[in-house]
């Protein structure tokens, strides 16, 4: 899927890359596109092949089948040099002996740079990371968000067409990580670079991705925007990966006309027929918390019980048991507050937000 106009040109594509150690896949016929200039996110669980994806861009691994196109030419089997891409790791990778400045100019010495460009680019870095006034420490007396602004700049200074990020954030606390999310945007923007972030957090994925390719086993399950992803997962997996609290899950059957579902909480209206749907079906209806609220007035909706409160600031997940089944929804603090557990409720949920998904394949339904 490409998002953008006609304009933008390709900086990256992936063509059905396969890659196994032994027995073990790590990538199935993986294939997505990344357009110049774009924030691209791969999601998932550890072991879907991130970081081997990641590898095979940047030359550290040869695929075993498929093709690696950057900015229109074919590196699948060229050497790490001339692909204008450059990769930070997990663990940062820096050189413990060596002061800020060093770690920052070690590429450009590597590279042979004349001295005067060395020390011009090395403090241009460094302040434009917040770190001029650190440029003589060495990395064991920074902090861990210094750390990673050390090894962003290191990467960043060699001024690459492609940034690969490998979970760059896992090692940091919750502050630092909301600074540093902070701080990639802003250089994104600043520098119009194509990334290219791998994360096993959904927070990370949805904040910064303007594009995302949800993974499992190696492949690419659904690529879209934030929104896309939220409001039209294509499979169970997406839907559960996808949106916080997760999507409420209701096991049930296609009615003979159609036209609902017979669950557990009893007939569920749909509002549209599928075609390719068939009587008695087994199916899976899932709403978003937030698509859930309590009935007002006259209107009917469905006996439950509060079951559990919980407290998120601003708002409250709000758990509810009906006939045996538990379904989550998201209230404003200001209506959950004079909830009590135990507590009858009449809960409406709405049909038009429903996704229907085949019990069989956990693919949506059409």
């Amino acid at each position: 899927m490409m998002i953008g106009t006609a304009m933008e040109s390709n900086a990256l594509s992936l063509t059905k890359v396969s890659k196994s150690y032994g027995s073990v896949r790590a990538l199935a016929n993986l294939s997505f596109t990344v357009a110049e200039g774009r924030f691209f996110v791969l999601f998932g669980p550890s072991s879907v092949g991130k970081t081997t994806a990641l590898r095979t861009i940047a030359g550290l691994v040869a695929p075993d089948h498929g093709r690696v196109e950057i900015f229109g030419k074919d590196f699948t089997h060229e050497p790490i040099a001339g692909r204008d891409v450059s990769m930070v790791f997990q663990s940062f990778a820096l050189y413990p002996h060596l002061s800020v400045y060093a770690n920052l100019a070690y590429p450009l010495v590597e590279a042979g740079l004349a001295r005067e460009e060395i020390d011009r680019r090395v403090k241009e870095t460094a302040a434009m990371l917040r770190l001029d006034k650190k440029i003589d420490r060495k990395p064991g007396t920074l902090s861990g968000g210094e750390q990673q602004r050390v090894a962003l700049g290191r990467s960043l200074i060699r001024r690459p067409r492609i940034l690969l990020l490998d979970e760059p954030l896992t090692n940091l606390d919750a502050k630092l990580r909301h600074d540093m999310r902070a701080e990639l945007k802003r250089l994104h923007r600043q520098f119009g670079l194509t990334i290219v972030y791998a994360t096993p957090d959904e927070l990370e994925a949805l904040s910064m991705g303007e594009e995302i390719a949800v993974l499992r086993d190696g492949a690419v399950v659904q690529i879209g925007t934030p929104d896309e992803l939220y409001e039209t997962p294509c499979d169970l997996y997406v839907a559960a990966k996808i949106g916080s609290p997760h999507m409420n899950m209701i096991k049930g059957s296609l009615a003979d006309d159609g036209a609902s579902m017979e669950s557990p909480i009893g007939a569920l209206p749909l509002v549209r027929r599928f075609q390719a749907a068939t009587p008695g079906e087994a199916a899976i209806v899932g709403i978003r918390p937030n698509d859930i609220r309590f009935a007002v007035g006259d209107e009917t909706g469905l006996a439950a019980n509060i079951a559990m409160l919980e407290p998120l600031g601003d708002v409250t997940v709000v758990s509810v048991e009906t006939r045996g089944e538990t379904i989550r929804m998201v209230l404003p603090e200001s209506t959950a507050s004079s909830l009590q557990p135990g507590q009858p409720a009449s809960i409406i949920l709405d049909p038009r937000k429903f996704h229907v998904f085949r019990a069989s394949s956990g693919q949506v339904m059409a």
